[in-house]
């Protein structure tokens, strides 16, 4: 259920891809304002919360922090938010100095983020590396998988190959366009576009999906984030609606069917990053949506 005003009122009803029944499961959730991280290191802390199909480190990190990582499986992503806080990023021998506010995609296999000034850093992974999947703070979560989630399917491979790919994230917004979109192999990031002050609550957009979880990110403000799973049959399974404020930094992985809808609460900027893995179809079918469609195209069969 969108406002009019909402791009997303344009999407098509999408055909779920798996039929389970039994019992809803609840959102995850990590305060990283309040948490202990999960990852300590001489110049970094990281703190790691996982879905069915995806990981998200969080890191907050001081000049001169190193995070690496040897013989991963596939793509991640890297996001740096703070303008003045680049990095300098290797990758299977290449080399590429990314200033600060943009997305990085790094191809599988050995590399390495340097960040001279530090600052905070986003890495979004796809569930498919056991290492990483232990590391996160509810890890017991997942000990069995998700039944309303599909197994995870890797989109194909990039035109021109693997390699290190940057992006800006000064996009501005767009009649028609739903935030700043980009996808890789294995995840999908929408970087909102920034809201100023509380979200109008006569303009919120419940909606569910049937068959795949969202990551939802706040790196600045806060959101109260409503939840209501759906009635059934079987009053064994129903489940309180839930209305989690969360600060920033923080991280709610919603899952399938649960009805949600996100506000921004602060006077300030409320900043929020969707994530999802594998991408999405239906974003990926809006014509200029997906701001490096050029660079990943869709399974054949999409």
């Amino acid at each position: 259920m969108y406002d009019t005003s909402d791009p997303r009122s344009r999407l098509a009803a999408a055909v779920p891809t798996v039929t389970a029944a039994g019992a809803f499961t609840p959102a995850e959730i990590g305060r990283y304002y309040e948490d202990a991280p999960q990852l300590v290191a001489e110049r970094s802390k990281t703190w790691m919360t996982r879905g069915q199909a995806m990981v998200v480190a969080y890191s907050e990190a001081e000049p001169g922090a190193v995070l690496e990582r040897n013989g991963q499986v596939d793509e991640y992503v890297l996001l740096l938010p703070d303008r003045d806080k680049g990095a300098e990023v290797e990758a299977n021998g290449e080399h590429m100095s990314v200033a600060g506010f943009s997305l990085v995609i790094l191809p599988p296999g050995d590399s390495r983020i340097v960040l001279p000034a530090g600052g905070r850093v986003t890495r979004v992974f796809s569930a498919q590396s056991p290492d990483l999947n232990a590391a996160c703070a509810n890890a017991s979560s997942f000990a069995a998988e998700h039944p309303r989630i599909p197994p995870f399917r890797q989109w194909p491979d990039p035109v021109g190959g693997f390699r290190i790919r940057a992006y800006g994230l000064d996009v501005p917004p767009q009649t028609g366009r739903f935030g700043r979109i980009f996808r890789c192999t294995t995840v999908m990031v929408n970087y909102l576009d920034p809201q100023h002050g509380p979200r109008d609550i006569e303009k919120l957009s419940p909606h569910h999906h049937d068959d795949f979880e969202q990551g939802s990110l706040a790196l600045d403000g806060s959101f109260t984030h409503h939840l209501r799973w759906p009635w059934t049959t079987n009053l064994n399974v129903w489940r309180e609606d839930e209305h989690p404020h969360l600060a920033s930094p923080s991280l709610i992985v919603i899952p399938p069917p649960a009805i949600h809808t996100s506000r921004g609460m602060e006077a300030g900027l409320n900043q929020l990053v969707d994530l999802f893995a594998p991408p999405r179809f239906d974003f990926s079918r809006q014509p200029g949506w997906v701001l490096n469609a050029d660079e990943y195209p869709m399974p054949a069969d999409a």
